[in-house]
């Protein structure tokens, strides 16, 4: 064959990625020995590169992709550091930086990791979000996929910071993802969710301070304990109107281990206070993030209806 021959692939040229599937080149007219005599390179099984020279990081991307999904039999996306890196995490090394792509597919694949290719396995595999054009695995799961091949306590503390601090996730999804993988019995990991659920409070409260300032609610008293008089400690909310006995609590529980305690916990705490008389407005992290108009309306009603309720019980207010 003539190797200066134009081959029917001039529509392919210019800036998009030049990488095609054998199975492509044939819809083009390219044969699996004509393909071979030109000066590509198939850089993964049964995927080619259509220039001389090192693939660019998108190469790499889309290459990893056709190889994953060249067979069908459900979605690949793009997970682990590379996910995070095409989410502009700060604290990921960039795409030129990393010696493997972590392409997330069903469990049920067949499909072995090759080259600078490495397949995870997920039993539920989420839904992709386009990011670049290219489908990629959640922040939430991308996190935990990066987590699992990493063992420096320092990266792995910070990529959970910057999940929840830049606003991609709150920290119970992060969590959620982590315990799925069985990740929570590494030291390293448990440390840093540790710093994580702090961080995301501090988060949460402060969204809350900025909802009762912001929608121009009363001030209420923050952080405190509620005790009956010479009785029992009660139990510690985020925000309390003695005069209305309305509570706001944050809820921030994470699907750890003991979780079933804790909520029951959780669930004895609202009960006494409401056989009190005190109303406990119960309000997600991601709530005040994504609807902070909407919880503000939720805590008004509250403190608007106080007034048609029996009188509450005297409580202690102390602070937390």
């Amino acid at each position: 064959m003539n190797h200066n021959a134009p081959l029917p692939l001039a529509h392919l040229t210019g800036n998009r990625p030049r990488v095609l599937t054998l199975a492509q080149l044939r819809e083009h007219g390219v044969s699996a020995s004509e393909a071979a005599e030109r000066p590509w390179r198939q850089i993964l099984p049964g995927v080619f590169l259509l220039h001389a020279g090192p693939a660019t990081s998108e190469e790499r991307l889309h290459a990893a992709l056709l190889y994953a999904g060249r067979r069908g039999a459900g979605e690949a996306m793009i997970t682990g550091l590379a996910a995070l890196a095409l989410y502009r995490f700060a604290s990921a090394p960039p795409l030129l930086a990393l010696s493997h792509i972590d392409v997330l597919v069903p469990g049920t694949r067949r499909l072995r990791s090759t080259g600078d290719v490495r397949i995870v396995r997920a039993h539920t595999a989420p839904r992709s979000l386009e990011v670049t054009g290219l489908p990629v695995a959640p922040v939430a799961r991308a996190v935990a996929d990066a987590v699992a091949q990493l063992s420096d306590a320092g990266t792995v503390r910070r990529l959970l910071s910057e999940a929840v601090r830049s606003g991609h996730c709150e920290p119970a999804a992060v969590v959620r993802e982590l315990t799925v993988a069985r990740l929570l019995n590494r030291p390293h990991v448990v440390d840093a969710v540790e710093s994580l659920l702090a961080e995301g409070r501090a988060i949460a409260e402060n969204r809350l301070y900025q909802v009762v300032r912001g929608y121009e609610l009363p001030d209420p008293v923050w952080n405190v304990d509620l005790r009956i008089p010479g009785g029992p400690h009660l139990g510690g909310v985020d925000a309390y109107w003695p005069e209305h006995a309305v509570a706001v609590e944050i809820d921030t529980r994470a699907p750890r281990q003991g979780e079933d305690e804790e909520w029951s916990e959780c669930v004895r705490k609202r009960e006494t206070l409401e056989r009190l008389g005190v109303t406990v407005v119960h309000i997600t992290p991601r709530k005040l993030r994504d609807w902070p108009e909407q919880q503000a309306a939720v805590i008004r009603t509250a403190l608007t209806a106080s007034g048609d309720r029996e009188p509450a019980a005297y409580l202690v207010v102390l602070p937390r």
